[in-house]
Formats: C-alpha cells, structure tokens, sequence
C-alpha cells in the first residue's frame, strides 16, 4: 500500500471511530438488552416460583392443621346421635380459624350440623360436586345453603369402612393474604385457587368454572390435595422492560464511549509514527555541506529517515507533514534530536571541531512551550564545544510565529544559527530577509533545477543572491547535481553547496569514512 493511502486513511477518522463507536454501542445495545432480558426473566420466574411455594406452603399448613386437629377426631361420630356431638361440633367450629360449617354425615345425608344442630338432608343438596366415594375430597363452591352463599371450600374426609360416611366442613377462603404476597410484583394480574370443576380467583367474587379461566402464568399443586395454586399475568411487567430499555442505553453508551476512547488511543492518527518511535524504526542520514571556494566538507544536515516496517521507506515529504497535520511533530522532532546526539558521540571523534550540524525544526514546536526546554536538553546530551549548530526552519515559522524575533535572539545567545529553508516556496516576501537576522539563505532544489533553462524563476533566483550578497548573508544551494549548475552558483558568489553532485545522505559509518577521505 502507498504510503499516502497507509497514512493518510485516517483523513476521515472521527467520522470512522464515531461510526464504529456507533456500531459498537449498538451492538452491545442489543447484547445487554437479551442478557437483561434472560436474567431479569429466570429472576422473576424464580421468584414467582418462590411466591407459589410460600402460598402453597401456607395454605397447605391450614388445611393439615384443621384435619388433624379439629375433623379427623370427629369421623367416628359420623353415627352418633346429633345431640350426643352437637356441642362438640359447635366448639370446634367456632374455635378454628376460616371453618364456616362442620357436618356429620351418614349415608350420604348430612344428619348434624354445628351450625342449625339437627337436620336430615341430602349432602348433594348442599355440594353437588363433592365426590363423597372419594377418602378426600376438596371442592371450591360459589356458596352452600348453610349459612350464606359467599365462596367456600367445601372438605370432604370420608370414614374409613363405611360408604358415604364421614365429615364435611365448609371453609371460608380468601386470596387476600396470598395477594399480598404478590403485590410487589406488578406483573401478576391474578390468582386463582383452582379445584377439579371450578375455582376461586382474585378478579372475582363468585367461583368460576375452570373453563373460563384464562391462560396460567405459573401453576403448582398442593400436595395431597386436589387444588392448585396458579398465577396470571406476564413474566415481566411494563417497568422490568422500561429498566432493562433505560440500563442497556446508559450500558451501550458507556460501551461507545469506552470504544471512542480506545480507539482514540490506539488508532488515533499518528499512532504509527509514535509507534514508529517506540520500535526504532527511525534512523538519521546526514548529507555533507560544501564549502564553493575549496570544495571541501564543512558541516552536515540531518535528515530523519523512516523505513516502515511494512511499507518500506517513507518519504520525508509524506511523513513529516503527515506528523505536523496529526500533532505528533514535537515527539518526531525529539526523537530526531536523541537520534542525533546518539551519532554525534561517534561523529566528533572523525570530525573537525567546529563542524556544523544542521537540523530542520518544524514552526509548530517552534511555537510550542516546550521548544527551548527541548533545545537546551539536546544540547546537553550533544558533544560538547564540538559542533556548530544550525537550526533550519521555512518561511512559514515567520507567518506564524507572532514572537519571531525574540525566539531567534534566544537561538543567537546560545550559539545556535538560523538558516531559512527553501526560501522562495512559501509565504514570505523579501522584506523577511532584513526584518530578521538570519545566518544562511538555502535556496530551494527548484531554483537550483531551473538553472541553464529560460524560465521564470531565473530572474527570481537572481534577485535572491543579489539581496543575500548585499546583507552578508551565506548562502546555501540544495539540489545541486551537475558541474555546471555548481559553476554557475559560484560564479553568482553561492557560498555553499549542497546536493548529490557531492553525496547523498549517508548512514554516519559511511559518513565518516566520506570525512576521512576529504579531510586527509
């Protein structure tokens, strides 16, 4: 892939991480509401399981309880006389909690009741759907003669040995304590206590036939008894859905937004620059500078190279300004003076005292607040006293730098020179070359190509070298690769050339093998 496309892929990156951020908090959206959902529903499954256990346990309990205690002990009076058990029936059903009726019967007639005392009468009269062949029966009734007609639970122990013999107890039954047990679930609609033919329900104040009920929500039998316990409703009610909606939003907008965070971080723009930085990626290539009069070495530009461990090697021009673009020249621009403090240490030794070291510095950490603390730690790790320094900066950094002249002055007072690079190309105007006190004048490649061509930059390079001549400035041709473009420079008073007519940038081994060999 070119480097244009490798790089610069994340021209439209807020927009990218925003859609995939976006994606993302969707997706989570729609995982957080099933997980939501599937646990919110096993949970109130759960405990409307548990809300059937306790109202079943406790229905369970009272019925066991009234035939242990209060009708089992009366099945062996189901044939005696009326008057022999009456009181005794009376006094049990008046001490025993939600008992309406006790009735003694003997083939198939009710023969005493606790409450009328004697009578004769048919027991079907009374409950129809009791099943008195049965040893117990257990019947939900819209009401019995004796005394009333509200619902009833009609209870039918028969006497073991004898045909429709036993006791019969009419039980008055509320929901109303199992309701209560529900209320904190608005899901539940309903409950129904549910018999073989007919049932008792919340919604309702008569029994009803089990084929008018509606579909069950949750059931479970009572052991021993032929009853039920059942729910209606739905599993989740209209708040559970509004909390689970509400908690995957704030969920999913918490995921998208870590997302923005993570993805900011590790594929913001730069990440592969910075990257670069971390795995050494970057090496420095430093191209010899000419004296014209003698032809001989007298300094050397730095030139931060960077070959990409995928794309191979990337051009300056593509990833310097790339860095500039996505904020990341400071830390480029840091690495390039580390780089080059660690060459100098191996290059003073091979190198004539004095000789110059000239570095390209971007007008963005010109600007920053950090640039002369970055400056005088370079210059502590360098060699010291052995090196000239040059710092090589474009027209740019006078359009934008509003405190030009006070930052040079600062460069001036502690050695460091200033050379404008490819003048010409940018911004400026020639009224910059005596505003500002600058050291070297380094004309552009393209100056330097139109030479011995009639085009229109001939009389503009001219004009340059006529301007630099006059305020003593030195010069510095870039581009230089023919003889001829060298003679016709000299002869325009050009004090320095530079170009691959002389070298190409070179690593700092064959750097010092290149000194060796002019300087001897």
């Amino acid at each position: 892939m070119p480097l244009s496309a490798a790089l610069m892929r994340h021209a439209t990156y807020p927009r990218r991480i925003a859609w995939r951020s976006a994606i993302v908090g969707g997706a989570f959206f729609i995982l957080f509401t099933s997980l939501l959902l599937n646990l919110t529903w096993h949970q109130r499954e759960r405990q409307h399981e548990q809300l059937l256990i306790s109202s079943r346990n406790a229905l369970q309990h009272t019925l066991t309880s009234l035939i242990n205690n209060t009708l089992n002990p009366l099945l062996s009076f189901s044939r005696a006389d009326c008057y022999e058990i009456n009181h005794e029936l009376t006094s049990r059903a008046a001490f025993s909690d939600n008992l309406r009726t006790i009735l003694l019967v003997n083939d198939g007639y009710a023969f005493c009741s606790s409450a009328t005392g004697n009578l004769y009468l048919p027991l079907n009269m009374i409950s129809s759907q009791t099943d008195l062949t049965r040893d117990r029966d257990l019947q939900v009734l819209s009401g019995v003669p004796l005394p009333s007609s509200k619902p009833v639970l009609a209870l039918w122990l028969k006497n073991a040995g004898s045909i429709q013999s036993g006791v019969f107890a009419t039980l008055d039954l509320s929901l109303t304590p199992y309701q209560l047990l529900a209320s904190s679930h608005p899901e539940i609609s309903g409950m129904a206590l549910v018999a073989q033919k007919s049932a008792l329900t919340s919604w309702q104040s008569t029994a009803i036939s089990n084929r008018d009920l509606p579909p069950p929500l949750m059931t479970l039998a009572l052991s021993g008894y032929p009853l039920q316990f059942v729910l209606y409703g739905s599993t989740l009610s209209l708040n559970d859905y509004q909390t689970i909606i509400l908690s995957s939003i704030l969920l999913s907008l918490l995921a998208s937004a870590l997302c923005w965070l993570l993805l900011s971080r590790y594929q913001r723009p730069g990440k592969e620059i910075l990257q670069g930085i971390r795995r050494g990626e970057f090496h420095v290539e430093y191209q010899p500078l000419i004296t014209s009069h003698d032809g001989q070495p007298y300094g050397v530009e730095a030139l931060l190279r960077w070959t990409h461990p995928t794309h191979g090697a990337i051009t300056p021009d593509v990833f310097i300004s790339y860095a500039e673009a996505q904020n990341v020249i400071i830390p480029l621009t840091r690495h390039l003076f580390q780089l080059v403090a660690r060459d100098a240490h191996q290059l003073c030794r091979h190198t004539r005292l004095g000789t110059i070291m000239g570095l390209n510095i971007s007008p963005l950490h010109l600007a920053s607040d950090s640039f002369r603390d970055d400056v005088m730690h370079w210059v502590d790790i360098m060699p010291p006293g052995h090196f000239n320094y040059v710092f090589e900066i474009t027209e740019r950094t006078m359009v934008r730098e509003k405190n030009a002249a006070e930052l040079f002055n600062w460069l001036h007072q502690r050695g460091i020179k200033i050379a404008i690079d490819d003048f010409g190309t940018g911004h400026s105007a020639l009224i910059y070359l005596e505003k500002y006190a600058f050291d070297y004048l380094k004309i552009d490649r393209g100056f330097v190509q139109s030479i011995g061509t009639e085009t229109l930059t001939s009389p503009v390079l001219d004009t340059v070298l006529q301007l630099a001549k006059k305020l003593k400035m030195n010069t510095v041709a870039e581009g230089v690769e023919t003889g001829d473009q060298a003679a016709w420079l000299i002869n325009r008073g050009v004090t320095h050339l530079q170009g691959y007519m002389f070298s190409r940038p070179l690593r700092p081994e064959p750097l010092i093998d290149y000194f060796q060999l002019h300087n001897s």
